[in-house]
């Protein structure tokens, strides 16, 4: 992802609204857009913020699941494949 070349002022949002969107939809490359020459927001196409909140939410669930072995809040595999075993022959 090549950001400098998807660097837009916000006049040039307001006025080609329709072909951007055709745009992002098609690369699926965010597109940063200034204010007074300062960055204020990206706009991405919806499929692309999908998969990205996907992967932030996975990557979340792993970081709490490395925190958990780190403080021994887990259980040997063997261990739970074990009481499976055994609940299934009651």
């Amino acid at each position: 992802m090549n950001l400098s070349t998807q660097i837009k002022p916000i006049s040039y949002l307001k006025s080609h609204t329709a072909q951007i969107v055709k745009e992002l939809a098609a690369s699926r490359e965010p597109m940063v857009i200034t204010q007074n020459g300062e960055a204020t927001l990206v706009v991405m196409d919806v499929q692309s913020f999908e998969q990205r909140e996907n992967t932030l939410a996975l990557l979340k669930i792993l970081a709490l699941g490395q925190r958990e072995i780190e403080h021994g809040a887990f259980q040997d595999a063997e261990d739970v494949f074990a009481q499976i075993d055994r609940l299934d022959a009651q």
